[in-house]
């Protein structure tokens, strides 16, 4: 028998040859941990039931006769599919069966079968996955269904998996400690992956597999605590020593009550800084929140502690913005705040950069020009980027290697479910700001179909005529064959001819940065009264005086995408208002009209988006940066997940887990993964 080290081979199990242990391996099965953590995705269950208890969709084994002649159809390269008629108990039902051509001679009306499959209650159809003449004799009622591919059945993989569990009994030794085993009520860890392969009853695997999901969560959230540990050791922060007198000295200066959420948050910022580890932190809070606020605070006490602070922002405007909010709030304190980006060239550039090296400029404000080589600060203390997931990771670093480990703050005002933030952000502190200033006036959010749009016109003239503004946002930029939507193109056009008089722009992603810019620059100066655009102003500039948002097909958007177009108006002290418009055909539409009308509370919605769209559609498949769980499932396992983050961070805080051997299984992940030798996070 041939052994790699302490982990067998899946070509040690017996009956598994060459060709088994190649066809293994294509679908990722190489050792015996990699088979026992292959799990089923669902279980067919061959208790034979009758229809009126199962629900749609369910896999399920009914018994019956044959009630018809079969009727069979050929389709593409000898394909076949089958339809017959069976009575079982008191339903009448069609059954399905793909490719089993031969049973059109063998079946007659009155034989007796015995069918598993997928049960459509609406068609009352049941879609055959296994069909046997009679009554089907089993050892076992519930059997795992895996995923497969080429020429490995299910048939055989349950038989590799149940060959292997009685061929390596001993081998599954327990890896949790005996407390937590006690305090969670969990099933071992031997019993637990022999009932998430072969359940003997539905209790029994519901408590595998909820062993199982606190073992996977808890395994992946010791790699981010020990990785986050590692690096605050490792990575010596600067101290900063922050004139506490001044910076309270500066909160009672600002115009404006800090509320609860931001003090609370101030802290967490501010201690970070003056802890002697290099600050990591996300602050995230709906749109209108005061993240800026707190960040103008943050950048004053480096400045206090002898340091230099910088903004970065994804685009011109914004970056504008921040510095004008920044100045005005700084002046007083004789803190020089000045702008970075591509429009500053030539000798005033040059300037600006000796201004900086020097350090007589205290607070830089940018774009992306602040991480080029000729910026050179002279001591610089705190980072802070704003709508971080903009930028990418090489541009975000670049900025920080810019000082000796500054302390990072990064912003978002796209409210992170909390279940999202525990993994996504698994190595960043997270502050989080759920509370709104008072004085805010509500924006009124309305649900129209498209045929009311010539009163949704009539509504944004008359604001319009009362000096405000409005956007109008359109899925696509121009006319789609595949999706019966509204275009930016069309809409334009259409405001353009309903509203004669009025200054209607236009702005979607196809035009160049510089051309954004303008067009932004001049509905932020009322030069244009409505702004038809694409989704590119989710997040941005801050116009006070618009006060109407109105989005075509807004059931086409997700929920939290809405409460950010949302955002774009309720900036000044004039009542705004949202109108979606949508005829919303589908119950998930329905629902989030319905939602979006109900609440304003970002982080609710974002909960809400998060369960009807799932994780990796929040972010967008590509950068969500989300662990692929074997079995846990972050959205309906959350507290699962919450539990295993709090006693990860217990453990890897407590020295007896880096020493006892009780630990040793959890501390092998470790490990193997490298992060214990300082190695990057995987």
């Amino acid at each position: 028998m041939t052994f790699t080290g302490n982990k067998p081979l899946v070509s040690d199990i017996r009956g598994v040859g060459d060709t088994a242990a190649e066809e293994l391996k294509e679908i990722g099965i190489v050792t015996l941990d990699d088979l026992f953590s292959y799990f089923p995705y669902r279980y067919d269950n061959y208790e034979i039931r009758d229809l009126a208890g199962v629900r749609d969709g369910e896999y399920v084994t009914i018994a019956g006769k044959v009630h018809s002649v079969p009727l069979l159809t050929f389709y593409a390269k000898k394909r076949s599919r089958l339809a017959v008629r069976v009575l079982t108990g008191r339903y009448l039902i069609t059954i399905i069966a793909f490719n089993r051509a031969y049973l059109k001679k063998k079946l007659k009306p009155g034989d007796e079968v015995t069918v598993t499959g997928k049960w459509e209650k609406r068609r009352a159809t049941l879609n055959a996955s296994e069909f046997h003449l009679g009554t089907a004799k089993r050892d076992e009622v519930v059997a795992p269904v895996y995923p497969v591919k080429g020429s490995m059945t299910v048939k055989r993989m349950r038989k590799i998996v149940s060959q292997a569990l009685k061929q390596f009994p001993d081998y599954l030794e327990e890896n949790l400690p005996e407390k937590f085993l006690n305090d969670y009520k969990l099933m071992p860890r031997k019993e637990a992956v022999r009932e998430i392969h072969f359940p003997t009853e539905r209790a029994r695997l519901y408590q595998a597999r909820r062993r199982l999901v606190y073992e996977e969560f808890l395994n992946y959230e010791l790699k981010i605590q020990a990785y986050k540990q590692i690096k605050r050791q490792s990575v010596q922060g600067n101290k900063l020593d922050i004139q506490w007198e001044q910076v309270q000295h500066f909160i009672g200066g600002l115009p404006f009550t800090l509320t609860k959420a931001q003090r609370r948050v101030t802290d967490e910022v501010l201690r970070d800084m003056a802890s002697g580890f290099s600050m990591n932190r996300l602050l995230q809070g709906d749109v209108g929140s005061g993240k800026t606020a707190v960040a103008a605070i943050a950048l004053y006490a480096a400045v206090t502690a002898g340091c230099q602070g910088a903004l970065m922002a994804p685009t011109e405007i914004l970056a504008e913005q921040h510095a004008e909010s920044l100045q005005k709030l700084l002046a007083p304190f004789s803190v020089d705040v000045a702008l970075l980006t591509g429009n500053v060239r030539g000798k005033r550039r040059r300037q600006l950069l000796d201004e900086l090296k020097k350090g007589h400029i205290k607070i830089l404000v940018g774009t992306h020009a602040l991480i080029q080589d000729d910026v050179v600060f002279h001591s610089l203390g705190l980072v802070v980027t704003d709508e971080q997931h903009r930028f990418g990771v090489l541009q975000r670093r670049t900025l920080r290697i810019k000082g000796r480990n500054p302390d990072v703050l990064y912003m978002t005002a796209t409210p992170i479910p909390r279940t999202l933030a525990i993994s996504v952000f698994g190595d960043m502190d997270v502050s989080t700001i759920d509370e709104l200033p008072g004085g805010r006036k509500k924006i009124k959010t309305y649900w129209v179909r498209h045929e009311m749009l010539n009163r949704v016109i009539q509504f944004m003239k008359s604001e319009i005529l009362r000096g405000r503004q409005a956007y109008v946002i359109c899925p696509l930029i121009e006319e789609s064959e595949q999706l019966d939507v509204q275009n930016a193109l069309d809409v334009h056009a259409q405001l353009t001819q309903a509203l004669p008089g009025f200054h209607v722009g236009l702005m979607h992603g196809r035009l160049s940065s510089e051309e954004k810019e303008e067009v932004m620059d001049s509905f932020k100066n009322n030069r244009i009264q409505i702004l038809v655009s694409t989704t590119v102003v989710e997040v941005g500039v801050d116009v006070p005086n618009a006060t109407l948002m109105v989005v075509y097909d807004a059931d086409r958007f997700g929920l939290s995408q809405l409460h950010q177009l949302r955002g774009r108006v309720g900036r000044g002290s004039y009542q705004s208002y949202c109108v979606l418009l949508a005829d919303a055909r589908s119950e998930a539409g329905r629902e989030k009209m319905r939602l979006m009308t109900e609440t304003a509370d970002g982080f609710k919605l974002s909960e809400f988006d998060l369960k009807l769209r799932g994780p990796g559609d929040f972010f967008g498949k590509q950068q969500s940066g989300l662990p692929e769980f074997k079995l846990a499932d972050m959205v309906h396992d959350y507290r699962t997940l919450a539990a295993a983050r709090n006693d990860a961070e217990r453990l890897v805080k407590n020295p007896l887990f880096w020493q006892n051997e009780t630990f040793l299984p959890l501390r092998h992940p470790l490990e193997v993964a490298g992060i214990l030798d300082h190695s990057h996070l995987d």
